[in-house]
């Protein structure tokens, strides 16, 4: 159960990096148009700054989707640095599920919900398992003096 909760982990990542990719495309395309400004700053650096963003959250999203995907191929544990990517992937969209439940709505929380739980059930499923040394009952008892 946990290879294919992985890759469809990944598979939603990766198209969820395609939507931010693709809303910030809009969203920059609009600001440049219109000519929009904030606060004075300048519309070509709101531009800029949103595609910018929207690069770089789509990167990070393609790299936890790779991350998902190769542990669900492999059928083995991410490492210490893909885990902590995974877990940063996972408290980030419990933050925006909460953000976004006022700003867009309950769909977008619930789907940020579920990414969420695919995330969770990952890292849970391959979590760490017993340790070789440390298993109780391995070994002589003490004896009593």
């Amino acid at each position: 159960m946990r290879r294919p909760v992985a890759i469809v982990a990944a598979l939603v990542l990766f198209g969820e990096a395609a939507g931010i990719v693709f809303v910030n495309a809009v969203l920059a395309t609009v600001a440049e148009n219109q000519n929009m400004s904030l606060a004075g700053l300048d519309p070509k650096a709101m531009s800029t700054g949103t595609w910018a963003m929207g690069g770089v959250s789509g990167l990070l999203l393609l790299l936890c989707g790779l991350i998902a995907l190769l542990t669900g191929v492999r059928d083995r544990a991410p490492g210490r640095v893909g885990r902590i990517t995974l877990i940063g992937c996972a408290v980030a969209h419990g933050v925006l599920g909460a953000v976004a439940v006022g700003l867009v709505g309950w769909e977008a929380f619930a789907f940020l919900m579920g990414v969420l739980a695919l995330l969770v059930f990952t890292l849970l499923a391959y979590g760490p398992g017993p340790r070789a040394g440390g298993a109780v009952g391995d070994g002589a008892a003490p004896a009593v003096v």
